[in-house]
């Protein structure tokens, strides 16, 4: 019983991170139908962050609290620079936002050689998330996982009181679900969409502070886990954010208990031909949006 608990939190942490990477990533590709392949790259850019403190700030603690809304500032200041000299003139073009934004991902990854150096670098984690937790005898929870999950849960909560009870979350869901209907209903669909865009990279900048928590942070770190980002919104269910918490958390479980039984490369072998195997039984993903749309 130990084991499988140990394996279950093991799960849910790892669901934590997904979670955090692709929650952000809901917004500009679930919601906007925009394929952000520098997605990734606002992640690397929030993890610099932190080093970049740490550079100026001496307590690992205070840097890293610190980086929590900085990053969310630069990441989503980033966003709204890329949605407001290109992708505003592709919306509807999915695939020529695939190619354009794939491109700039490259460009940023030569800008953080250039900057920060080709090798990966290691940020210093506070004192009071380096140690563990010990729950129900033997049950040891990493602090430092415990510190990701919660964040992870409070940016949804956030998010979702945004998007459920503010006026810019009823105007971000009218701009999703008839785009022209709102733009003629006097909605300025266009500053809808960078203020989308904001909130969405910003989440991105975020998860970069959380993933240098857990390990290295180099300039391809965002290439390494933006196909698992989008992933977990398309099985979600695109523009379903209850589809993004749900599908992270079940992956990152199925992901650690594969884990115990075979390896790491296994493991993601399996979990990804799960998700094929689920996409091919119910393409549109674990839930859908309902519309009154006769298309």
């Amino acid at each position: 019983m130990t084991v499988v608990l140990n394996q279950l939190f093991t799960g849910i942490s790892i669901g934590a991170v997904l979670l955090l990477i692709a929650l952000g990533l809901s917004l500009t590709f679930g919601q906007m139908g925009v394929i952000n392949m520098a997605h990734g790259e606002f992640i690397m850019a929030g993890a610099y962050t932190v080093y970049v403190l740490q550079q100026v700030i001496t307590g690992a603690g205070w840097s890293l609290l610190i980086a929590l809304p900085v990053a969310f500032a630069i990441a989503g200041l980033m966003g709204v620079l890329l949605e407001f000299l290109l992708i505003r003139r592709l919306y509807a073009r999915p695939l020529d936002t695939l190619l354009v934004t794939w491109g700039v991902a490259l460009i940023l990854q030569q800008v953080a050689r250039d900057v920060f150096g080709a090798p990966n670098v290691q940020t210093r984690a506070p004192e009071f998330l380096t140690g563990s937790v010990t729950l129900f005898g033997d049950l040891v929870i990493s602090s430092s996982r415990l510190f990701i999950l919660a964040l992870s849960l409070v940016a949804v909560a956030a998010l979702t009181v945004v998007l459920k009870t503010t006026s810019l979350g009823r105007r971000i869901r009218a701009v999703v679900q008839n785009r022209d209907l709102a733009a003629v209903s006097g909605l300025a669909t266009g500053r809808v969409d960078r203020l989308t865009f904001f909130i969405g990279s910003g989440l991105a900048g975020i998860a970069g502070v959380a993933l240098t928590l857990i390990g290295p942070i180099g300039p391809t770190m965002g290439t390494n886990i933006i196909v698992n980002a989008f992933l977990v919104v398309v099985v979600g269910g695109i523009g379903q954010l209850k589809g993004t918490v749900i599908v992270a958390f079940v992956l990152g479980i199925l992901q650690s208990m594969v884990e115990y039984t075979t390896t790491v490369s296994v493991a993601s072998v399996i979990v990804f031909v799960a998700i094929v195997a689920f996409l091919q039984w119910r393409p549109q993903g674990l839930f859908t949006l309902r519309t009154r749309s006769l298309a």
